[in-house]
């Protein structure tokens, strides 16, 4: 049986397991939102944890935190900082819309903590109070949305940039890989004209890069906070410049640009920067599913698909049919776009008028850090294996490409200047009826020469126009 211990909070007693570091108001949001099981991302632990770092060295500078006791918080959120704590943050995502319960949890956790300390060094007053000390000058309006915007640019920077321009790397290296490689292409799924298989590559190169970019520029308003506008904006129980103060620390804590927001009150209500990174985020879904689509359906086969491509067998496809290998890096990728499409769709939902955003504060915070949490997460892990175990190994089936090349109708197209429109198309006609290539049928017609149909129908030519 678990051993418990009891504390007081204004509303009374509660009951909570005996080695939590947290306390009453924590131990309430557990017993209140047994919804989903589901943590808050310790991105956002770990921003909360520099922001009570922050906020104990800017209250020590000035006079609002005595040296002793803002040393000890500062210790206590540092281990918060570092993950070291995250067992000790139990509070559902679903809970209060401001995610207070999470900032009291932060608060209540460090607080322990930092009186822990203070009997370790000897203090003569060990006490810290989650309120008055740990969230001194700060409110869980101003805190958590700066908490949210600083884990989720963070992992931009340090994880979703790099995985994104690393698998667009691979990408680019394997276009100059195929670019001798010719096949045809396919517009509406059916034939087209030629391209080569280095150009479509380049192209998913250029894709993936710009929307790195996008979330690049999106995140740039990540970077401003609201920190120092308390409750509603004003600054209330705050000193002046304290957001000032605020930012910069978490500046040199962090690494990342963190600047005062240009008003607080937009900060604290609306939620336009995650609004517009989630947007990013979904852009850039959509096109890891696009290039992963088209892969599987490259790769289709082995011998019943259009198996212009190699894809990397990296486990068996079936329980049912042996030696079957699937796509299946491929469709993971597909599967991570559609589950951000929906959490998009969650963010887009909690910054709404009248559901998330309400008055001077939005009351979605918890479920939109989640889901931005999620789909930075998705995104970083799904690239990286994609590139591993997928884009890293693809080789081109030179044979088939030509193959197909030669047997399309489409290259009539490259004849329209010289013969005209419908000529070519009666020729594609009878090719397709009689099962024979353009080039049969023009030279049994006597249409042009044989010298002048290898000149106009010279695939490689045709991709250079």
């Amino acid at each position: 049986m678990t051993e418990t211990r009891r504390e007081s909070d204004a509303m009374g007693e509660v009951e909570m397991p005996a080695g939590a570091l947290y306390g009453p108001q924590t131990a309430r949001a557990v017993a209140n939102f047994p919804v989903s099981g589901w943590m808050m991302p310790p991105e956002v632990i770990a921003a909360l944890g520099h922001i009570k770092l922050a906020a104990a060295e800017v209250n020590k500078r000035g006079g609002g935190l005595d040296a002793a006791r803002a040393d000890a918080i500062a210790a206590a959120a540092a281990d918060v900082a570092d993950g070291t704590l995250d067992a000790h943050f139990p509070v559902d995502v679903f809970q209060t819309g401001s995610a207070t319960s999470t900032n009291m949890n932060a608060n209540e956790v460090i607080a322990r903590r930092a009186e822990h300390l203070l009997r370790q060094r000897g203090a003569a007053d060990p006490a810290v109070h989650p309120n008055d000390h740990v969230n001194r000058a700060q409110s869980s309006n101003d805190v958590i949305p700066t908490a949210l915007r600083i884990a989720a640019a963070g992992a931009i920077r340090r994880r979703l940039g790099p995985a994104l321009r690393s698998l667009r790397d691979a990408l680019a290296a394997k276009a100059g890989q195929f670019d001798d490689v010719v096949k045809i292409g396919r517009t509406h799924l059916m034939d087209a004209v030629p391209v080569r298989l280095g150009q479509e590559f380049g192209g998913y190169a250029a894709g993936v890069d710009a929307a790195a970019e996008a979330i690049d520029r999106a995140a740039e308003g990540l970077h401003q906070v609201p920190i120092g506008g308390t409750a509603v904006g004003t600054g209330l129980n705050a000193p002046p410049k304290f957001g000032a103060a605020m930012c910069r620390q978490l500046s040199e804590l962090t690494g990342l640009p963190v600047r005062e927001a240009p008003d607080r009150f937009a900060a604290q209500s609306l939620r336009d920067a995650a609004l517009l990174t989630t947007g990013a985020l979904r852009n850039a879904a959509t096109t890891l599913g696009k290039i992963a689509s088209d892969l599987r359906l490259l790769g289709s086969g082995p011998r019943c698909g259009l198996g212009e491509l190699r894809l990397p067998a990296v486990q068996p496809g079936s329980s049912i049919m042996p030696g079957k290998v699937n796509p299946v890096l491929c469709e993971s990728v597909v599967q991570v776009a559609c589950q951000v499409a929906g959490c998009d769709a969650a963010i887009a939902a909690g910054c709404a008028g009248g559901v998330g955003g309400i008055l001077e504060l939005n009351v979605a915070m918890p479920m939109i850090a989640w889901n931005l949490l999620t789909e930075i997460r998705l995104l970083t892990n799904v690239a990286g294996a994609f590139e591993r175990g997928c884009v890293r190994g693809i080789e081109p089936d030179r044979a088939r490409c030509g193959e197909l090349v030669e047997r399309s109708l489409a290259t009539v197209t490259a004849l329209t200047p010289k013969i005209g429109y419908d000529r070519a198309a009666g020729i594609a006609q009878r090719a397709h009826a009689e099962g024979k290539t353009v080039r049969d049928i023009c030279l049994a017609e006597g249409v042009l020469t044989a010298d002048e149909l290898d000149a106009l129908l010279d695939a490689r030519q045709q991709t250079r126009q």
